[in-house]
Order: structure tokens, then C-alpha cells, then sequence
């Protein structure tokens, strides 16, 4: 399920890449889409092996399930002719894969894989943007499957990375009775190419900082002027730089970045401004080597930490040096865990300025009036506009106010095919009374103020805020560097937020239902990320 709407266009090319990724249809329902599980839950082995990979995903979601798979009279009735997400060839090449990269527990076969894709997409910009019509077209279409291949050989290093989380998390509570203890191990990892990107926006705030001038324009800046206005500011020139610098790298990300219709930091920059003041307001110059080298040395004074405690233990040295090797093969590929999502928003970006090339002469042309119209056809639909140079507008009249009304909907996480809505829910018996019950995928406790955010350019954070939003994806990195502690309505273990919540060490508890809604904007909150709960202590504060 995914949880914003996406227009016809994003609809279309991410189900195009996903059902070759999976070998599994992506069903739209609301402007919404669902993935086809069907014959997953109908087989006994492989429904019990499914639903339990959830939880990294979505408790509540996973709990759905568990609930659906109590009716065995539904669960026999379900399609067994579905090809399955995923062959046993790819599971096995990956496992082999995984198995190799834990063995060799080398950070350069990170370093290799990063250049390599980096190279890849490279050669892309310049071969698309090369291409136009027909061309253009047919190329993206036989394209996507090698960008597949490619992002397939990536998950070696993320898989190791998992289970070395488990092995960790497990035995640490086994030997030492301590809960989640990969978390602060995982901190400062290298290589995170979402992490760093919050990291480096301060270095853009530690530009913005030295000019007035740029500051007091940034209260009031336009996206359809930002760069010439900069010019005219003393510093402009210098901020304008530094932000275009930042942008080479990651002004491809944006909120709900998946669906390729939406703007992109490139597209507005403003959307960053927010956060750059945040950033400037909350700390000093120097902020981003400074939180980096504070998180590696808890990680590195945590994993001495264990290794004396479990010296103590019987077995002590040995359980020590197996502890010592799975700690450095989790800090050797952890941060390799963002970077498919990366390649694949690069891509999309790519392919995006292309399609809008020729949305531009479709309006020359008369085809149609703006350059976004194309965002509510489907991708096959545009080809065959730009094909015949010719369009019925009453179609994209007619998705716009179907979008629109869907937009408002607020998705169930799984629903049947008869459109029965199946939920979960929590068993709050050990938590405190009144408390919201979630997930702890990054420990530790925090107390704050709530700050409810659903838009990240809406984001207005003071040191010790904590965030409260329906979800995150890798563009809301830049908001985690200001914050104490990250609360979300939809999540897992290796969901975006839980990830980068753990190598910021921030406390968070995600899946936490009607989180948005409960807890009220400016509430004084306690987030214990520990055992996966938050308390609201009092009332808002006008």
C-alpha cells in the first residue's frame, strides 16, 4: 500500500518497474498501489514466512494479516495461478550473494557497487538526453529491466547488513538482556547516502549563515525567481553555489518521491529553505562534522561497552569475537541500505526531465495547455500522444477531479479483493495506561514538544522537537537533523525513518495509528523508543 496518491503517469511507470522487479502485478485502488500477495498467503510455508518479513515493513499491516490468515475457508479461495513476487532463482542468487558479502565483510565492495551504479547513471543522463519521440520512448521501455539487473546485484551488502542487525539485536538480549543494542552500533555508518544528505545541507546552512542579506530573503523567496534573485544579495552568488552543489547530488529526492509527477527539490528549491533556517537557528557552524563524529563515538564506545560486559560472560572471549566480527560487517554495509532507493529516484529523474521535454512541444504544438497534463496520462498513453501528436483532453479533465477527490482518501494498509478492509491492532497489556502503542525501532527515550508535520516544506523546528508526521521517505532526512525524536502513523524496522532514526540516534517509534491525530501540535510528549510507546504528558501550549 502506498500511502499518498499518485497521478496516472507516476502510477503507471513505477508499476511497469516494480511488476519487473517482483514478477507481481501493483493493483491501483484509490490512486493508490497494492501489491497482489495472494498466492503468497495461500500457501501454508511460504503465508508464515511472508507475514513475518511485514514487521519490517508495517506491524499494523502485519497484524492484518495474521488476522486474515485465521480464515482458512479466504485463505483456500485465493488464486494459486498468481506468479509468485519473486522466483526461487533470484531468492537464491541473493542469498548467495548475501553469503559472500557477510564472509568477505569488505566496505569496498560498497565503494565498488556505488561507483559502478554511479557510472551507470551517467551514461543514462546523457544517452536520454539524446533521445526524443519514438526513440525516447522505446528506449525507456527496454531500459527499465537493465536498470533492474543492476539494482538486483545491490542487495548482497543490504542483506548481510540485516542480518547482522538480528544476530546483534538477538544475542545481545540473550547474553546481556539488552533490547535493541544495533541501534547505537549503526550510528555514523559510512556511506549512507541518505544520512549524509541531511548532514550536508548544514554545510549549505554554514554558507547561508555568513549573509544577512540571503536570510532575510529567504522569508519570502519564489522558486520561479530563486537563483536570479540570489545574484542581486550580497553572498548570493556563494549560497547559490553551494545549494546548486547540494542539489547535484540529491535535488532529485522530494516527498513521496516515487511517484514521478511530483516536484523535485530541482524544481523547487524553496522547499528546502525551511530547513536550512531550522538548520542555522538550532546549531553552529561546523554541525555536520560534529554530529557525524559525536554518533561514531557512541557507536565505537558502545561496541567496547558490550565487548567487556560479554567477557565476563562463561564463553565470554568467544562470544566477544564472534560479537566483534558481526558488529563490523553491520558498520561495514548498513549504510548501503538507502542506496537502491537512491539509484532508482536518480533514474526516475532522469527519465522525467525527458517526458517533460516533450510535454513542452505538445504545448507548442497545441496538443495540450500545460506542461503537467501529461501527469495524468499513463505512460503508454503519452507515448502514443507524442506519437500522434494528438490527445482527448476530456480524459485528463476527468483524472484531474478523480485525482483530487482521491487524494482526501486515507488508505486502509490491506484490503481484499471484494473490498473488505482488514486491520490489526496492538496488544497494549504492557504499556502504560493512556499511552499510544507502536513500534521501537530505535531506542532510547526522549521527551519534547510535538510538532505535527504532513508537508515537509511546512517543517518549522526548534532544538528539542519532536516529530510527529503519517510518514517519512529519504527527503525528509534534512527535518531528522534538527529533531529529538521521530514519531510516525506507518512503519517498520527497515522502513526510512527507522533507519535513519538509528544512525542519527534518535528515539523513534513508528505505526503508531491516528498519531496525526491525537497527539495535538505543540503537546509536551515522551517517545520511548525502547519498548514502543509514546505518552502525551500535556496539553498544547498556545
Amino acid at each position: 500500500m502506498m500511502t499518498e496518491a499518485m497521478k496516472p503517469l507516476g502510477l503507471s511507470f513505477f508499476q511497469t518497474f516494480f511488476g519487473l522487479v517482483s514478477g507481481s502485478a501493483m493493483i491501483n485502488i484509490g490512486d493508490r498501489l497494492y501489491i497482489d500477495i495472494s498466492r503468497e498467503l495461500r500457501s501454508p510455508v511460504t503465508g508464515k514466512i511472508f507475514v513475518k518479513s511485514i514487521d519490517a515493513v508495517d506491524v499494523l499491516m502485519q497484524k492484518a494479516l495474521i488476522n486474515l490468515m485465521k480464515r482458512k475457508d479466504f485463505i483456500k479461495s485465493l488464486n494459486k495461478q498468481k506468479a509468485p513476487m519473486m522466483k526461487t532463482s533470484v531468492w537464491l542468487k541473493w542469498g548467495i550473494d548475501t553469503i559472500k558479502c557477510y564472509r568477505r565483510n569488505d566496505h569496498a565492495i560498497v565503494k565498488k557497487r556505488m561507483k559502478q551504479n554511479e557510472i551507470l547513471m551517467l551514461e543514462r543522463e546523457k544517452k536520454i538526453a539524446g533521445l526524443s519521440g519514438d526513440a525516447l520512448f522505446d528506449f525507456i521501455s527496454q531500459d527499465f529491466k537493465n536498470i533492474k539487473n543492476e539494482i538486483f546485484k545491490n542487495y548482497g551488502p543490504e542483506f548481510a547488513a540485516a542480518y547482522a542487525t538480528s544476530w546483534i539485536n538477538k544475542n545481545m538480549n540473550k547474553w546481556l538482556n539488552e533490547k535493541n543494542a544495533a541501534d547505537i552500533l549503526a550510528q555514523s555508518v559510512y556511506d549512507n547516502v541518505t544520512s549524509e544528505m541531511g548532514l550536508k545541507l548544514l554545510d549549505v546552512a554554514d554558507v547561508v549563515r555568513k549573509y544577512p542579506a540571503v536570510m532575510d530573503y529567504f522569508e519570502y523567496a519564489s522558486d520561479e525567481t530563486f537563483y536570479k534573485d540570489l545574484e542581486s544579495l550580497t553572498g548570493g552568488k556563494e549560497v547559490g553555489d553551494a545549494l546548486r552543489d547540494f542539489l547535484k547530488n540529491y535535488g532529485m529526492r522530494c516527498s513521496a518521491e516515487i511517484d514521478i509527477t511530483r516536484a523535485r527539490w530541482n524544481e523547487k528549491p524553496t522547499i528546502l529553505v525551511p530547513m536550512i533556517l531550522s538548520n542555522i537557528k538550532t546549531f553552529g557552524p561546523g554541525a555536520h562534522n560534529t554530529k557525524f563524529e559525536q554518533g561514531l563515538k557512541e557507536a565505537k564506545s558502545k561496541e567496547e561497552d558490550i565487548v567487556r560486559r560479554l567477557i565476563k560472560l562463561p564463553g565470554g572471549k568467544s562470544k566477544a569475537k564472534k560479537t566483534r566480527k558481526v558488529i563490523s560487517i553491520l558498520r561495514n554495509y548498513a549504510g548501503f541500505r538507502e542506496y537502491n532507493k537512491y539509484v532508482i529516484i536518480w533514474y526516475m529523474w532522469i527519465v522525467k526531465q525527458s517526458l517533460l521535454k516533450e510535454a513542452d512541444k505538445l504545448v507548442a504544438n497545441g496538443v495540450i495547455s500545460n506542461k503537467e497534463d501529461i501527469y495524468y496520462l499513463t505512460f503508454k498513453e503519452l507515448c502514443e500522444t507524442v506519437h500522434s501528436n494528438n490527445v482527448d483532453l476530456n480524459i485528463i479533465e476527468k483524472r484531474k477531479e478523480k485525482y483530487e477527490i482521491n487524494e482526501k482518501l486515507t488508505p486502509p494498509r490491506v484490503i481484499t479483493s471484494d473490498g473488505e478492509i482488514i486491520s490489526g491492532e496492538y496488544d497494549t497489556g504492557n504499556i502504560p495506561k493512556g499511552a499510544l502503542a507502536g513500534v521501537a525501532v530505535s531506542s532510547g527515550v526522549v521527551e519534547g514538544r510535538a510538532r505535527i508535520i504532513l508537508k515537509m516544506e511546512d517543517a518549522n523546528i526548534e532544538e528539542g522537537d519532536i516529530l510527529v508526521t503519517s510518514f517519512t521517505d529519504p527527503s525528509w532526512t534534512p527535518v531528522f537533523v534538527s529533531i529529538k525524536g521521530l514519531v510516525t502513523e506507518v512503519g517498520g524496522m527497515m522502513t526510512h525513518g527507522a533507519v535513519v532514526a538509528r544512525e542519527y540516534g534518535l528515539p523513534a517509534v513508528v505505526s503508531v495509528e491516528n498519531a496525526t491525530k491525537v497527539i495535538k501540535d505543540g503537546q509536551r510528549i515522551r517517545v520511548n523508543g525502547t519498548e514502543g510507546y509514546v505518552e502525551i504528558i500535556d496539553e498544547a501550549k498556545s
